[in-house]
């Protein structure tokens, strides 16, 4: 019976995995419309519903399938290593062993990611590019946890930021800490001032580093 009872557990979650999934697809679509008051709020809150962390969950599938389901949820998108394909539908998510799929790049365009979310970040290993673009919640925070995990320290290699507006200069200073990073694009980003800085601090700690600047 505890066999039993294990199996529709989990056929359960699966089934209520897939109905948020489609759920949360078509609530990113609605996004896209005018904002008032009421729905700002609306928004932010279920926002933080979509990037809350399950770490029950993560120890159960592991740290990549767990981040693809945070990453795909917030309307972002990942491509795992190996695959030139990017996985883009949240009911769709590969299944098979759970260490077969790592995710090797991020594109987070126009999605809802937010600190909150970021301990999903972790456990990755494998993750060699991440684009940050129209992200209206990613803030000096993020970057600043970007630049702490171990594992992404050693594995990033590529970034680019786009049109964020709540980032500024401490936010960029902070990614100095990817050592293993050898592109970053900058564009856009009203709230970096200070160019001339952010060139001096990234020559001194990540000479091999190609910084290109797209700012006003």
């Amino acid at each position: 019976m505890k066999v039993v009872g294990s199996v529709f557990s989990e056929g359960l979650r699966n089934y209520q995995m897939m109905l948020f999934g489609k759920v949360s697809q078509q609530l990113c679509g609605l996004k896209k419309l005018p904002w008032s008051c009421e729905s700002r709020y609306f928004w932010g809150w279920l926002n933080t519903v979509f990037n809350k962390v399950d770490y029950e969950r993560i120890k159960a599938v592991g740290p990549d399938r767990a981040a693809s389901e945070w990453l795909l949820r917030c309307g972002a998108t990942v491509r795992y290593c190996g695959q030139e394909r990017w996985q883009k539908d949240y009911n769709h998510l590969p299944t098979g062993p759970l260490d077969k799929y790592k995710i090797q790049a991020i594109d987070a365009t126009d999605s809802c990611i937010m600190n909150i979310g970021f301990d999903h970040m972790e456990g990755l290993e494998h993750v060699e590019k991440i684009r940050l673009c129209k992200c209206h919640y990613i803030e000096d925070t993020c970057l600043q946890r970007l630049g702490q995990l171990e594992k992404l320290q050693k594995s990033l290699l590529e970034m680019e930021i786009i049109s964020c507006g709540n980032i500024t200069d401490r936010g960029i200073i902070a990614l100095r800490h990817l050592r293993n990073l050898k592109y970053l694009l900058l564009r856009d980003l009203p709230g970096v001032r200070e160019k001339e800085n952010l060139v001096q601090v990234f020559k001194t700690t990540l000479p091999s580093l190609e910084l290109k600047l797209q700012l006003k």
